[in-house]
C-alpha cells in the first residue's frame, strides 16, 4: 500500500509512471496534466489522434467520463474487471485534448490487477494511460530491469510487478447499439458471445 501511495503522489505531482496491468505494462499520468500527457506521448511517439485510455476503478467511475447505455453497461459489468478496453462517447468531464477529435470518444478500462487497484484507490481518480510499447517495437516491454535501463531517465517511477504478459487488451467499440471488436487481444472474444 505504501508503494501505491507513493506512485499516486508522483502522478498527482505531474509524474509519468510505468505500472503492470492484467494484460501488459502500461505508462500513465494524471488525467488533467497536459505536460505529463505530452511526455507520455513523446515516450511512445504518439500523435494527438492516438486514443489514450482512462484506467478506472469501477463502472461508476467509468460513468463519470463516458456515456454508457444499458446494453453497454450489461456487457461491461459481465466482463470487468479484465483485459478489455472499451471505446465509448466521452462526457464533458474528459479534457477536450483527450477526446478523439472527430468522434468525441474515449477509451476506458477496468483492469484486474491488485497493484493497479491499490494505485487507483490511492489516486482517487482514473489514470491516463497507454500500453508500454516503444516506437519500432513489435511487442510491449515486459522486463522491469530493461525498463529501468531504457526508460529510467524518461519516467518518474517504474512499478515492478514481475512479468505480466505481452498481449494487449481486447478493444471493443460500444458507440453503436451493437458492439464491435476493434482488436482481439488478451480478453476472450468468446466471453462476449455469452453476454
Amino acid at each position: 500500500m505504501r508503494l501505491a501511495a507513493q506512485a499516486a503522489s508522483i502522478v498527482r505531482n505531474g509524474g509519468v509512471i510505468v505500472y503492470p496491468t492484467d494484460s501488459c505494462y502500461a505508462v500513465g499520468c494524471h488525467l488533467g496534466d497536459k505536460q505529463a500527457a505530452t511526455r507520455l506521448r513523446a515516450l511512445r511517439k504518439l500523435d494527438e489522434k492516438h486514443h489514450l485510455t482512462l484506467v478506472c476503478r469501477d463502472l461508476s467511475e467509468v460513468g463519470i467520463y463516458a456515456k454508457v447505455t444499458n446494453s453497454a453497461f450489461r456487457l461491461m459489468k459481465t466482463i470487468t474487471p479484465g483485459p478489455y478496453t472499451f471505446i465509448l462517447p466521452a462526457t464533458s468531464e474528459v479534457p477536450r485534448r483527450l477526446v478523439h477529435p472527430k468522434k468525441r470518444t474515449i477509451g476506458v478500462r477496468i483492469p484486474e490487477n491488485p497493484i493497479v487497484a491499490s494505485l487507483l484507490d490511492c489516486l482517487g481518480e482514473p489514470l491516463m494511460s497507454t500500453t508500454l510499447q516503444l516506437p519500432g517495437d513489435d511487442m510491449p516491454m515486459t522486463d522491469p530491469y530493461e525498463m529501468r535501463s531504457l526508460l529510467g531517465a524518461h519516467v518518474d517511477l517504474i512499478v515492478d510487478g514481475g512479468y505480466c504478459g505481452l498481449e494487449p487488451t481486447t478493444v471493443i467499440d460500444l458507440t453503436e447499439e451493437t458492439y464491435r471488436v476493434v482488436r482481439e487481444g488478451k480478453g476472450l472474444v468468446d466471453e462476449l458471445l455469452n453476454v
